[in-house]
């Protein structure tokens, strides 16, 4: 390992990487990283460049990070997430219909009734987790009923959120760790061949037996299919949502006059959600890898070179942005990157923005600020994501 190279999971850059990427923006804007030598694209217009070039920077070909040789058939693998046209575009059409307009509306006054219930069992003054107390609520709760799953699978539901999240961090000489990542994906595997086994008997008004029925061009998703979409739904609709919320109540704590001025004015709510995603979005980064040999950013690629990009990096770009580290209500937006772009553009992004919104509007109806708990704010480690998996604060009445 090169002593000259960021280290992109030390724990002093996880707590706040955007200076470190500043100096990769300004000196290195694409070059080799730490863990595995991957090569990190800091820049907005270089990031933007490879999500517009799938020929190019392929999704398929990175594959490989989620097929590492203690683990051949890990589920991610066979998520749309590393798949290219025409696979992608097949698969995306029949996901689509399973997760469209009217599943959202049907799904709005359920999130609703959560996020009451999550804001008024919340401790008045005392110190409390946040990211298990309300962050984590009302995500889990909405990707169960999607799922048309009751309460009883909760803990387990985020039990291998958890797990999963962490799993490009697994270093190779891990073994105690890639065994327990191993269990709990056979733990969850086993489970979800029931649901479907069930669907298929008795189809309900869920998203499992949506997908099921979904048809195009004649053709049904396989049972591998809908096993990697389920385990695609669970890391990635629940994680970066709940993500979503923690950032957000951070900086509400941090920055107690934009609570004030959410409490005055709850249509600002979108735009605050909007530059909470530009300002610290959930995901961090997204794989890809060269089909060929190419320029990105003024240097030179071979075929078969792992990047990086990173999404929170472009999203803070000084060329893209101005004044791109100050928090700012009245910023044009969204015309940032917090979903990715083109056609891996997230399927749930309005499904999160829907549930941070609710969310946030139960937080700042019932509480006038947030200040600092117990103990420090802790950091999860992951390329993909970046979250508090600790974030002790105060709600205040007055």
């Amino acid at each position: 390992m090169s002593s000259s190279r960021v280290n992109l999971l030390a724990p002093e850059v996880r707590a706040n990487p955007y200076p470190v990427f500043a100096g990769l923006r300004r000196h290195a804007p694409v070059s080799q990283v730490d863990p595995m030598g991957l090569w990190a694209v800091s820049r907005f217009a270089d990031v933007s460049q490879v999500l517009k070039n799938p020929q190019l920077f392929a999704s398929e070909g990175f594959k490989q990070a989620y097929r590492p040789a203690w683990f051949p058939d890990y589920p991610m693998a066979d998520s749309m997430l590393v798949m290219d046209p025409p696979h992608h575009t097949r698969l995306k059409a029949l996901v689509t219909r399973a997760f469209g307009p009217s599943v959202i509306t049907r799904l709005e006054p359920r999130i609703r009734q959560l996020a009451e219930q999550t804001v008024a069992e919340l401790p008045v003054d005392q110190s409390v987790d946040f990211v298990s107390a309300f962050s984590v609520r009302v995500p889990l709760a909405v990707i169960a009923e999607l799922m048309g799953l009751g309460p009883s699978i909760y803990p387990d539901l985020k039990r291998w959120a958890d797990l999963f999240a962490t799993f490009t961090g697994i270093p190779a000489h891990d073994t105690g760790r890639q065994q327990q990542m191993r269990d709990a994906v056979a733990e969850f595997r086993r489970h979800f061949e029931q649901v479907l086994e069930e669907r298929r008997r008795e189809p309900r008004e869920d998203l499992v037996s949506d997908l099921l029925r979904a048809r195009v061009d004649g053709e049904a998703l396989t049972q591998t299919e809908l096993m990697g979409f389920m385990f695609l739904l669970l890391t990635a609709g629940m994680e970066t949502t709940v993500h979503l919320m923690s950032h957000s109540a951070h900086r509400l704590h941090l920055q107690p006059e934009l609570m004030e001025r959410l409490r005055a004015d709850r249509s600002l709510l979108p735009r605050f959600i909007d530059e909470m995603l530009r300002y610290e979005p959930p995901v961090h980064g997204v794989f890809r890898m060269t089909t060929q040999e190419v320029e990105l950013g003024g240097v030179r690629l071979p075929r078969g070179a792992r990047l990086l990009l990173l999404l929170c990096s472009a999203n803070r770009d000084e060329a893209q942005f101005p004044e791109p580290d100050r928090f700012d209500l009245e910023r044009p937006g969204p015309q940032n990157l917090p979903f990715g772009h083109g056609i891996h553009f997230c399927l749930g992004a309005h499904l999160a923005r829907l549930e941070g919104r609710i969310a946030l509007e139960a937080l700042v109806s019932r509480f006038s600020r947030l200040t600092a708990g117990d103990g420090p704010v802790r950091w999860n480690s992951s390329l993909v994501v970046r979250g508090p998996t600790a974030l002790p604060l105060v709600a205040r009445l007055s």
